[in-house]
């Protein structure tokens, strides 16, 4: 069974994603250090001791559509929710002006990981409320904020995106669903979703669905999108609820994983329900703008997905690990015990169980230090602020995407760990597998965020934010090499090639992009990607080491850096070569396909 890493989550944020520093140098207000060991620590009883037990009941029960359109959720889970609610857990980052806490976005991601540890399918749903709150706080008028701010952040109310449709994914161009005007100032919605996530259940007695639709005279192109918020039900002057919105859930996807987590295809201004056709909605934003608000939610969302391939990383991690020091088979070498050795004690199972250890706490390390830049950029001004935004942006794709790719090898391997046990669904290896391949796909596939951060966010300040960066990564091996600390063995050496392959192919992708040759340069993009994020690992698994004098862990941080350096990060060499050389032999074959 699960149980929340607290004393490693909080060693993570306050010695290697710099919380602790933010802390004494005052710019939280008054968080301390206590509030948020204690805040952590409720976090992780509540993840460990309600929510995992709810995991395997969520798979093998599903998400189950009822004759009238509403959407029963797996037994215990509505239950669940009312008690992850009243314990507070919605509002940790929500606008105090509508009940929330404003605590900084590092202790909500933190909490992300503890609870899709837990269970990522019961999470997805809270995760889209926070995002629709904060989208609807940028973007949304004073009557819309009031009337719906304060029950989003509560939890009291749910909220679903609407984006996909059966003709438009990543690309909205082709958005079908339209949008009319009323003369009251509202709007009519008609058209369907697809793939929406929580977009109907039980949790709450209404759900806000955020939906992007075309006015009639709107530009062609993802530029004539408007966002619009939907009600379920609509609500009375008095915040009550009123009548049933026109919008209803037609279908459930049946997926390979997530079960417990509605996917639902959503119809909107049929006439099943309302008076009249069309689902009433609310403009949020500009006419024609909805992209831009919708990006306040997604990108936040996709940091969010970012901490699911944390956790399912750190639960298949602790599960593998429990498993191989059971299970007995033939006789590792050097083993004097009696009988068959534990297969922990075999190198190979050794080896996967430390990949699985070192792509967590890299991915971790990577997802908070993303929290960080953001609450910094939230919480400073001026140039600093501009400094920290742009440190947010380029880390968020890698946060999305190493972290997301990181929990499918991770949960791959644990299923290895297992061997034949693995592959029955009984030991819950499987499910951990099953869930995590959504991560790479959903809110952007990886491919998009290497397209976003090569062609977006490398030129950031013409390229002076990711070479001051990496810069800075530079000054942690000068570090390593200053400890004379013999434990690190050649990190040091190891952390400096990989920065040398970074700055190399960031240097050869930016002249790329400045001399015109963007299809040279998404050629490399992926493996870009992960370069980036196997020399962000190393280099954080090392400030850890550092870090680790007085928890009574430096031994055990050090060993798993030089691990990590000396068997995994090599592979930045053959990644750089395949970003500056890979291009001409990617055009040539695809004469293949």
């Amino acid at each position: 069974m699960y149980k929340a890493p607290v004393e490693e989550i909080v060693f993570t944020l306050k010695h290697v994603a710099g919380l602790g520093e933010a802390i004494d140098k005052g710019v939280f207000d008054d968080l301390s250090d206590d509030l948020v060991d204690a805040i952590l620590t409720e976090a992780g009883r509540f993840a460990s001791d309600e929510l995992a037990p709810l995991g395997e009941v969520g798979d093998r029960q599903g998400a189950r559509l009822q004759d009238d359109a509403s959407v029963k959720t797996p037994d215990g889970w509505k239950e669940c929710y009312r008690h992850w609610m009243e314990g507070g857990w919605n509002s940790l980052t929500g606008s105090p002006e509508h009940g929330g806490q404003g605590l900084p976005h590092m202790l909500n991601v933190a909490t992300l990981e503890m609870w899709n540890g837990a269970s990522m399918a019961f999470t997805l749903g809270p995760t889209l409320t926070e995002g629709a709150a904060e989208a609807l706080a940028a973007h949304g008028s004073d009557d819309l904020k009031a009337r719906y701010l304060p029950k989003m952040i509560s939890g009291e109310w749910m909220a679903s995106m609407n984006l996909t449709e059966p003709s438009a994914g990543s690309d909205l161009g082709g958005m079908k669903t339209r949008a009319e005007r009323r003369d009251d100032g509202s709007y009519r919605i008609f058209g369907q979703k697809i793939f929406i996530t929580y977009g109907e259940h039980d949790f709450t007695d209404n759900i806000i669905h955020l939906v992007l639709a075309r006015l009639p005279d709107a530009p062609a192109g993802s530029r004539g999108i408007s966002l619009f918020l939907v009600p379920k039900f609509l609500v009375n002057e008095d915040g009550s609820l009123g009548a049933r919105n026109d919008v209803f859930c037609h279908s459930l996807e049946h997926k390979l994983g997530i079960h417990g987590s509605p996917t639902c295809t959503m119809i909107y201004g049929d006439g099943r329900f309302g008076d009249e056709k069309g689902a009433v909605g609310w403009l949020i934003g500009e006419e024609n703008r909805g992209l831009n608000c919708m990006f306040t939610m997604m990108n936040n969302a996709r940091l969010a997905v970012g901490m699911q391939g944390v956790a399912i990383c750190e639960a298949a991690t602790q599960k593998a690990t429990a498993y191989a020091r059971e299970r007995t088979q033939g006789k590792a070498p050097g083993w004097t015990g009696a009988g068959m050795s534990p297969i922990i004690e075999h190198p190979d199972v050794a080896r996967m169980l430390l990949t699985m250890k070192a792509l967590t706490q890299g991915s971790r390390a990577i997802s908070y230090a993303c929290a960080h830049a953001i609450d910094l950029s939230h919480r400073l001004s001026g140039a600093n602020a501009s400094h920290w935004g742009e440190r947010a942006a380029l880390l968020t794709p890698i946060a999305k995407s190493f972290s997301t790719d990181a929990g499918v090898e991770a949960a791959s391997l644990g299923i290895q760990v297992h061997g034949g046990m693995g592959f029955i669904e009984e030991t819950g290896a499987a499910r951990l597998y099953r869930d995590a391949r959504i991560a790479p796909i959903y809110e952007g596939t990886n491919g998009i965020q290497a397209i976003d951060l090569v062609t977006r966010k490398l030129p950031l300040s013409d390229g002076e934010q990711v070479r001051g960066f990496i810069a800075e990564l530079r000054t942690t091996a000068s570090a390593v090499r200053a400890s004379n600390i013999g434990g690190f063995g050649h990190t040091a050496e190891a952390l400096s090639a990989a920065l040398d392959d970074l700055e190399a192919a960031t240097d050869w992708l930016l002249a790329a992009l400045a001399a015109g040759r963007t299809a040279d340069a998404l050629a490399g993009a992926t493996p870009y990607q992960r370069l980036f994020g196997l020399a962000l690992t190393g280099c954080y698994l090392a400030t850890g080491g550092l870090a680790a004098a007085d928890d009574g862990k430096q031994d055990k941080r050090i060993a798993l850096c030089r691990f990590a350096a000396e068997n995994m990060i090599g592979e930045t060499s053959t990644l750089k070569h395949r970003v500056i050389s890979g291009a001409a032999s990617l055009a040539a074959a695809r004469s293949c396909l």
